[in-house]
């Protein structure tokens, strides 16, 4: 099994209320950077932050590595628009960072980063694949693409108060800017990326499209993200099975409407609680209070910690382990 971890930025993210994926906007690009590393090493190497959200939530990569250390998965990053360098060895797919999706066309390259994803997806070896990823903003581009392609599925946020108003009058934007109504690029997932998503997703949604293709198992690890992604694989045609690993965090979330989304797109679902709820420590307790559910393969590396029977009070000594050797942030919950 491999764990795919799909990295890279939208400058969407730059819009004030729009994610929590860093302690302030002008370290938020250096998020995608950070995560890699510490799902490959266990903290920053060239990155220059530990990411946090301003209250001190400590980015789901500090989980997802926790597991990894129990499971000791094997891991590929691709770089799908970094904008910062990273110290993880990446494979890249010939993307640049997303422009604003209210600005036209904001991922130009969305067709060959989407080919160059497929092609990787059918070579890889793996009988069965997790794909993730880290991409701030990426929830409002999730939305966006939803909306273009004419599905009616809600998206969740790295927030506690879901800035779903806000997401929306972006989205309305993007729609405008593009000349694009709501379902107007159904059946042209690449014209829904070009014109209102980001790289991430056009990496994603090619990767598994490949892999399916070959008859990889393929689960996408993440949550309303990997929704979007999973939206732009159906609407290319392919009909194969596909799973969607999230958190209990995500399917509790009543903006997301989880369970009707995953019919829609005939996902077969698998939630896993981490009970951060029975741990006192910062880097579960956010989450508790409704901040981060999700991101960099969280509920997938659940899923496998689960899979292999390690129990979750031994993933939380885990993540308070990876937490406190990154030496970063020390907010008090």
């Amino acid at each position: 099994m491999r764990f795919v971890l799909v990295a890279g930025t939208t400058r969407t993210a730059e819009i004030d209320g729009i994610s929590a994926a860093g302690a302030a906007p002008d370290l938020m690009a250096h998020t995608p950077s950070a995560d890699a590393e510490i799902v490959e090493y266990g903290r920053p190497i060239r990155a220059p932050i530990v990411p946090v959200s301003p209250s001190g939530c400590p980015t789901p990569a500090v989980i997802t590595r926790a597991i990894r250390e129990r499971c000791n998965f094997e891991t590929t990053v691709i770089d799908a628009g970094l904008v910062r360098p990273t110290g993880a060895p990446t494979v890249s797919v010939g993307a640049r960072q997303g422009e604003d999706i209210r600005e036209t066309e904001p991922v130009p390259v969305a067709h060959e980063v989407y080919e160059a994803g497929r092609q990787f997806g059918a070579a890889l070896p793996d009988q069965t694949i997790m794909v993730g990823e880290t991409i701030p903003g990426g929830t409002t581009t999730a939305l966006g693409v939803l909306t273009a392609l004419g599905e009616d599925i809600g998206v969740s946020s790295s927030l506690p108060e879901n800035p779903l108003n806000l997401k929306r009058q972006v989205v309305e934007a993007a729609l405008a800017s593009s000349e694009l109504d709501s379902g107007g690029a159904a059946g042209e997932p690449i014209h829904a990326v070009r014109s209102t998503g980001d790289p991430v997703l056009a990496a994603v949604a090619g990767l598994t499209a490949g892999a399916l293709d070959s008859g990889t198992d393929v689960t996408l690890a993440g949550g309303t993200q990997m929704l979007a992604a999973a939206a732009l694989v159906r609407h290319a045609g392919i009909d194969a099975p596909l799973g969607l690993a999230t958190t209990s965090f995500v399917a509790d979330d009543e903006t997301v409407a989880l369970d009707r989304a995953c019919d829609v797109l005939d996902l077969d679902l698998e939630i896993t609680n981490p009970r951060f709820c029975e741990g006192d420590h910062v880097s579960m307790q956010r989450y508790v209070e409704g901040e981060g559910k999700e991101g960099v393969g969280m509920g997938g590396a659940l899923a496998l910690a689960r899979r292999a029977g390690i129990g979750m009070d031994s993933v939380r000594d885990g993540v308070i382990e990876a937490y406190n050797r990154l030496g970063g942030d020390t907010h008090e919950p």
